[in-house]
């Protein structure tokens, strides 16, 4: 599961990371939500990476009533290939969803406790996405879901699934939309080390989409 997830930083992190440009009005974000608008990473014609933005919820081509669909914002790994929701993103739209890092709920007593997960080392993560086109009355749309695996060590204890976190040196090939074989990309997506990621418990707050701000981020003690 992932339902919220933060961006924020220097963009000139980002594009030595992507190599790519985020909009000049791109604020830091640190509570990205279901149905809001973010920027993602897809390979232009020309195999370069290229950015665009689109809303979280899955909405593909081939709908016609889209009051009358789920719109996910997660997909399984596992069954991506083989749903319909999913399978065309799946094998020929794969995005990266850049992200400095994600939240995740885990099931206490005391109720639900969020977690913020952030990479160990470098600035972002690299969430494996999928993109879709879909064209309505007020014109072309892009919306995208987040690809989920079994959770790590480090996310065990969390929660059982986890965003798919791709490496840097695989983005050019998770992005390759001629790259067809099912199990070449589960290889790519295979899942990120425990090592590689740190959690903390973080305030409440972050389950309000409103709520903005460093603060969402700090660790309690």
């Amino acid at each position: 599961m992932c339902g919220r997830y933060a961006l924020y930083g220097p963009h000139s992190r980002l594009r030595e990371q992507f190599g790519v440009e985020l909009p000049p009005d791109w604020d830091e974000h640190y509570n990205i939500a279901p149905s809001q608008w973010a920027p993602l990473i897809v390979a232009a014609t020309d195999g370069a990476p290229e950015l665009v933005m689109a809303r979280w919820g899955l909405l593909p081509s081939w709908v016609k009533e889209p009051g009358k669909v789920p719109q996910p914002i997660n997909a399984k790994l596992e069954t991506a290939a083989e749903r319909p929701m999913f399978r065309h993103a799946f094998a020929h739209r794969r995005a990266l969803v850049p992200a400095s890092g994600f939240y995740e709920w885990a099931v206490t007593p005391n109720g639900k406790q969020p977690y913020y997960i952030r990479p160990r080392e470098g600035n972002f993560f690299g969430l494996g996405g999928l993109l879709e086109h879909w064209t309505g009355p007020d014109g072309p749309v892009f919306t995208f879901a987040v690809l989920t695996t079994a959770a790590n060590e480090t996310m065990t204890p969390i929660h059982d699934r986890m965003p798919v976190i791709i490496e840097p040196e695989a983005y050019r090939a998770w992005l390759d939309p001629t790259l067809r074989d099912p199990a070449l990309i589960h290889e790519i997506a295979s899942p990120c080390p425990s090592d590689a990621m740190l959690a903390c418990r973080v305030g409440r707050s972050v389950g309000n989409p409103r709520s903005q701000g460093p603060e969402l981020i700090e660790p309690l003690e």
